[in-house]
Parts: C-alpha cells; sequence; structure tokens
C-alpha cells in the first residue's frame, strides 16, 4: 500500500511533510509507517482524503475470482 500512496504522492506533487500537516503527524511517524508498510483501514482512509483520491478495500476469492 505504501507504494500506491506514494505514487499519488508524487501525482499530487505532495512531499511526507505535506502529508503529516495534513493528517496532523510527524513526518517520522508517517515514514515509519511507509517502512513498515503497515496502515489501518481508517488510517489509509484518512491518507486517500488528505491526497483527494477515494480508496477501495475488497476480498477476491483466489481460486474463483469471486469478489466479496
Amino acid at each position: 500500500m505504501t507504494e500506491k500512496i506514494k505514487i499519488a504522492m508524487l501525482k499530487r506533487n505532495m512531499s511526507l511533510k505535506d502529508l503529516a500537516e495534513k493528517l496532523d503527524q510527524s513526518p517520522q511517524n508517517i515514514s515509519g509507517k511507509f517502512k513498515r508498510d503497515n496502515f489501518k483501514e481508517e488510517e489509509l482512509k484518512e491518507i486517500a482524503g488528505a491526497l483527494d483520491c477515494t480508496i477501495n478495500i475488497e476480498m477476491v476469492m483466489n481460486d474463483t475470482g469471486e469478489r466479496i
């Protein structure tokens, strides 16, 4: 997920510092989450909002391709 967030940041011309400010967090905290690629669903929604994006989380059955 970190890679997708970074791509969105590039497209929005937003630095890590800019994103951290929008999220009212320190750049160090955001950087740590990027390194661990560890985000809660609520955090992803907040990040998407800060990037003016929509996030879609879905499950797909591997054997059938069925989306749940």
